[in-house]
């Protein structure tokens, strides 16, 4: 029998995900559509314990607040030892931002690396929710 059959590795539940580390930037200027794209994001995949990684785009038309950048960088690296899955992070994303933001328009689209041949594509829209 592989030694590696059956066998996971240890990860974090949801409660690591640190969303009070996002702060918030004033906005007063016109309307505008912001976009910001990682290559950065990486979780662990609750099934097998092995990681996934893949790309994130956030896409937000602002009311009067912006996402400060660095306070983003330390958020999405809450997540790299938690047991998610793919789906569920998308959704995750979504809802922390929204509510940090509460934006005009804000589009969340998680893309992984391919995984057994399948490649997932997550996105979560204000105009679909």
């Amino acid at each position: 029998m592989p030694k590696a059959e059956g066998m996971t590795f240890e990860f974090q539940d949801e409660s690591a995900i640190r969303p009070e580390l996002l702060e918030t930037i004033d906005y007063n200027g016109n309307k505008q559509e912001i976009t910001y794209d990682t290559d950065e994001l990486n979780a662990v995949c609750p099934f097998s314990g092995l990681p996934d990684f893949g790309v994130l785009r956030i896409l937000y038309v602002p009311k009067k607040k912006l996402i400060e950048l660095k306070s983003l960088k330390y958020y999405i690296t809450s997540f790299r030892n938690v047991g998610i899955y793919q789906e569920a992070l998308t959704n995750r994303i979504y809802n922390d931002l929204f509510k940090l933001l509460d934006p005009e328009y804000l589009r969340i689209e998680t893309d992984y690396n391919t995984r057994g041949g399948i490649d997932a594509n997550c996105v979560m829209d204000s105009e679909m929710v």
